[in-house]
């Protein structure tokens, strides 16, 4: 509880001017149409590593992300960074993601390493498998290490994918449901780079599925597919 408070009333952060000239430098990026159809466009799909799940309390890791660009991966354009930590995260943790305690303690400095990350970013869209934990790290991670909100566009394809595939709704609900059933292997699950790159996959199947059955073009149509799901689910 100790400390959330602390990062909840923590002062503003202290960047160097290099930090906040790289800062203001993203900032005046220009916006990405949306409305650009699948063919000229850019998503960036990203997955994170974190101490735990709990949202309130748990620090974010690592952030790994793939492009998808005009329809298709560019396996070039992809990005991982470890953030360093102050305190590693517990051994049952590190089990799971395979971060060890020495590169969590080399790791690149945060307030960098999340610059780093909208530099890459810029201002694409981004895609997630069960976006509000995604979303929600690195936002706090955001606020916390260069003092900004960061409100951009994100879709949810947990939300897409039984929307275009209603028969599946019931029996497929996690990332791992998906990805077996196109056949889409990870081997090295829990992986922020690896779990980007099953779901930049299962983001193909999801644009291929659309366009046929419902004439989407672009980014935006999916966003409405995902508040579909949401329509649907609130009025059952």
């Amino acid at each position: 509880m100790k400390n959330l408070l602390q990062r909840w009333f923590a002062p503003q952060p202290r960047l160097t001017t290099q930090q906040r000239e790289r800062l203001a430098t993203w900032r005046m990026r220009p916006e990405i149409d949306r409305t650009a159809t699948f063919d000229h466009s850019r998503f960036v799909v990203v997955d994170v590593e974190t101490t735990g799940l709990n949202l309130m309390t748990d620090t974010l890791i690592s952030i790994g992300a793939v492009a998808v660009v005009n329809g298709r991966i560019a396996l070039a354009d992809s990005f991982s960074v470890v953030l360093r930590q102050r305190e590693i995260s517990r051994k049952e943790n590190i089990l799971i993601h395979g971060i060890s305690g020495s590169v969590q303690r080399e790791g690149v400095l945060p307030a960098d390493a999340l610059l780093a990350f909208l530099e890459y970013l810029g201002k694409s869209p981004l895609v997630a498998f069960h976006v509000a934990f995604d979303e929600t790290m690195i936002k706090r991670a955001l606020r916390q290490y260069l003092g900004i909100s960061f409100k951009r566009p994100w879709l949810d394809l947990a939300y897409v994918l039984p929307t275009l595939y209603p028969d599946l709704m019931r029996s497929h609900r996690s990332l791992d449901d998906w990805a077996d059933h196109f056949d889409i292997r990870n081997e090295n699950r829990h992986n922020a780079v690896a779990d980007a790159l099953a779901t930049a996959l299962l983001l193909l199947v999801a644009i291929a599925q659309a366009r046929l059955a419902h004439e989407t073009k672009n980014y935006d149509g999916l966003r409405r597919l995902e508040r579909a799901f949401h329509y649907s689910r609130a009025n059952v």
